[in-house]
């Protein structure tokens, strides 16, 4: 009689020991479940969801033409093939609307090329190839291109605004526009790009 207690009283033990393990591999599991969802949760708001305006830039290019006169006034008529670059780091496709990307001479416009809508596909960049005329008929008399050309140096800037939408997952949408402004170098006398530099 005593030892079938004894034998109960054992069993009791193990089985509460039974239910505490238990009930303690659930506290743990949901608690690494919770701890998973929360750094889920925390990538998808902190890195997914950040959105961030493409960059937009012209790269190098080579002058195809460029000729230049300083009689009876300075002027300047040059042809390069520009590579309109998109950069889209998001983790969702920049769709785009049509824009132009303006050329200045000391702030006069010189030049202008059509970029047309489309789309940059995420962490990844767009490249565009457009041919740029530029002349100087636009400037005024009073213009510094007759030294720059006497330096062999003419300085020109591209401006341009791209306006247009990320999205990711295919339903959370952000307007975005990304600005371009570079300046950029070119050397008269071997008709070539000296130096680039965009903000």
């Amino acid at each position: 009689m005593v030892f079938y207690r004894k034998d109960q009283e054992s069993q009791q033990q193990l089985t509460d020991e039974e239910r505490r393990k238990k009930k303690m591999k659930w506290t743990i599991g949901i608690t690494a479940f919770i701890i998973f969802q929360v750094v889920q949760a925390l990538f998808f708001v902190l890195v997914i969801m950040k959105f961030k305006s493409p960059k937009f830039r012209v790269g190098e290019f080579g002058v195809q033409s460029l000729t230049t006169a300083t009689q009876p006034s300075p002027s300047f008529d040059m042809t390069f093939v520009a590579p309109i670059r998109i950069k889209n780091t998001n983790w969702g496709p920049f769709k785009y609307s049509a824009t132009t990307v303006n050329f200045y001479y000391g702030g006069v416009q010189v030049g202008q090329v059509a970029i047309p809508k489309s789309k940059a596909n995420f962490k990844s960049t767009k490249k565009i190839d457009a041919t740029v005329t530029l002349n100087s008929t636009n400037l005024p008399s009073d213009s510094t291109l007759g030294s720059e050309l006497s330096s062999g140096v003419i300085m020109l800037n591209s401006q341009g605004e791209l306006k247009g939408k990320v999205t990711v997952m295919f339903m959370f949408k952000k307007n975005k526009t990304s600005q371009m402004n570079c300046t950029m170098a070119i050397e008269v006398s071997s008709k070539a790009l000296k130096s680039l530099s965009c903000t």
